[in-house]
């Protein structure tokens, strides 16, 4: 799968080891920042990411911040993305199969790499469910 990622300085270790981790998985992972610890602006690299999603540029793609929630609310300005904060795997797969996220934002101030690691092994490996009444709602979501 191709996959875009990026982090804020909050975020960055944690995205480092998901690179490196998804990488080793067979994915194409396409890193385009931050690479450096000196603070930056989180909004930036949501939109970037949120942009190269939606240009199918990237299948999906994943935020890394001190939280999440700032990269989510970035991420989810822009019509078509379906971004979400996780810190647990059980949400991780609802997000796929009910409502098909696009974009994975988790906080490695919140959650450790390993269960960093395992948040994103079950976010990807989880399909969008088919079931009419999942596809409803996802059509709903989109109408503003």
């Amino acid at each position: 799968m191709k996959i875009v990622i990026a982090s804020d300085h909050g975020g960055l270790r944690l995205k480092k080891e998901l690179v490196e981790q998804l990488t080793k998985a067979g994915h194409q992972v396409d890193d385009i920042g931050t690479h450096t610890d000196a603070s930056c602006d989180y909004p930036d690299f949501a939109h970037a990411v949120a942009k190269k999603v939606l240009a199918k540029e990237s299948e999906r793609g994943i935020l890394v911040c001190g939280t999440g929630v700032g990269m989510s609310i970035a991420a989810n300005r822009h019509a078509g993305v379906r971004a979400v904060v996780c810190s647990d795997t059980y949400t991780a797969k609802l997000s796929r199969s009910h409502n098909d996220a696009n974009v994975l934002c988790i906080g490695e101030r919140v959650v450790g790499s390993g269960l960093g690691w395992e948040i994103v092994s079950a976010w990807i490996a989880e399909p969008a469910s088919t079931d009419e009444r999942h596809t409803k709602r996802r059509t709903k979501i989109e109408v503003a």
